[in-house]
């Protein structure tokens, strides 16, 4: 009988290949988020060894994200706790400054992704580039040249793709858009600006307005100003 690899944490009574590592589950997760849709059997291992995966990733001072009904799971650096004393180790999940205009048009997208749920129709919200521009430009300062401005919200909403809250879709693949090129709202936001924070929309949208107005500072205060990537 030959020795059982250690990394050969799958039973195969529940469905799993005899040879999954506990590795092919945690290196995916240390690079980013894994989606459902992306890779079936990987999701359907990593509900099957949740445990594990929380337990391995706790010594390095993360803990897993999974939501189920959303179909996505991340990792995320455990609290900080300010009066245990003890020594944190160095973070494995960055954490990213965001600009005013990146914080800005996520918030939009979260607020817009809510209204969209709330009509129970279509799972995913997908949007043009000029409807992503229509919901900042009433923020935007007046006067602004319309090439311009389309120009830097795109650098905008490239940087959110690159931050895995907008995915970039081919343009024969949105019809509802009449062949433009669309981008759908990844439903990972979610979790980056919860309900709590949505509810108190109204008024982080005032404090907003008073940053364009140059009163106060450019810095985001969408979580802190931060999002752990």
């Amino acid at each position: 009988m030959q020795d059982q690899d250690p990394n050969d944490v799958a039973a195969p009574a529940a469905g799993l290949p005899a040879n999954l590592a506990l590795s092919a589950l945690v290196v995916p997760l240390l690079k980013g988020v894994l989606y459902r849709e992306g890779d079936a059997a990987l999701w359907h291992a990593l509900l099957n060894l949740q445990p594990t995966v929380r337990d391995y990733v706790a010594v390095l001072g993360l803990e897993l994200v999974l939501e189920e009904a959303e179909g996505y799971a991340f990792l995320r650096s455990q609290p900080d706790i300010e009066d245990d004393g003890a020594q944190r180790p160095p973070r494995l999940i960055a954490r990213r400054q965001l600009s005013f205009p990146v914080s800005l048009t996520l918030a939009l997208l979260r607020k817009k992704l809510a209204e969209f749920d709330a009509t129970g129709g279509d799972t995913r919200l997908v949007l043009t580039l000029d409807e992503i521009a229509e919901l900042l430009r009433v923020f935007l300062p007046g006067g602004t040249n319309e090439a311009k401005l389309i120009d830097q919200i795109e650098l905008h909403v490239n940087k959110i793709v690159e931050l895995g809250f907008l995915r970039r879709l081919k343009a024969d693949g949105n019809a509802r858009a009449g062949g433009e090129a669309g981008f759908e709202v990844r439903r990972i936001l979610k979790a980056f600006v919860d309900a709590q924070w949505l509810s108190e929309f109204d008024a982080r949208l005032a404090a907003y307005q008073i940053q364009l107005s140059g009163q106060g500072g450019p810095t985001s205060v969408l979580n802190g100003g931060r999002a752990d990537a």
